[in-house]
């Protein structure tokens, strides 16, 4: 709103993505946000007493990339900056800072593979790389997660049977 002189117009509008069904006026359902997390977006842990937290080095690259995907608020603007309205910035950076840690790796695979199906069984475009969402996130996540996330896909999908590989990512 800073860049707006006074006397411009201004158009506001919902989301207009599928995936984000209008409620009433500009409210809109982002629980599919939600469910994407929810078919990964976790780490199995051993159960017990909790390991000294330095005995598990994380690289630093590592881990400020983790942070910044961490950073992600799931606010929704990335899908709305879409032409295609992809949230594949969105579900990259979830899987970014859980994949780029050591914790997240027994899972990997499977992760990338169901938050990726659930992208797609949402509803959400594929990503073009037209850097809309780039340019929109509030958080500045870089679309260098979704080219983490298609070689995770394209890995993970190589691994597994022919039988049980999904469609492919945003």
């Amino acid at each position: 709103m800073r860049t707006f002189n006074n006397g411009d117009e201004i158009w506001v509008e919902p989301f207009r993505a599928k995936a984000f069904p209008l409620i009433r006026d500009l409210v809109v359902d982002r629980g599919a946000l939600d469910r994407i997390v929810a078919s990964g977006g976790y780490i199995s842990v051993r159960t017990g007493s909790a390991p000294e937290a330095n005995t598990i080095r994380v690289p630093k690259q590592d881990a400020d990339l983790a942070f910044d995907g961490a950073a992600c608020v799931g606010c929704g603007a990335c899908v709305a900056a879409c032409p295609n309205a992809s949230a594949s910035l969105f579900t990259s950076a979830k899987l970014g800072h859980l994949n780029l840690l050591p914790q997240g790796q027994p899972q990997r695979d499977r992760r990338v593979l169901a938050m990726v199906a659930k992208h797609d069984a949402e509803g959400f475009g594929s990503c073009t790389n037209h850097r809309e969402c780039e340019a929109a996130c509030p958080k500045e996540i870089s679309i260098a997660f979704i080219a983490r996330m298609n070689r995770d896909f394209i890995r993970a999908s190589a691994r597994q049977r022919p039988e049980k590989v999904v469609s492919g990512p945003g």
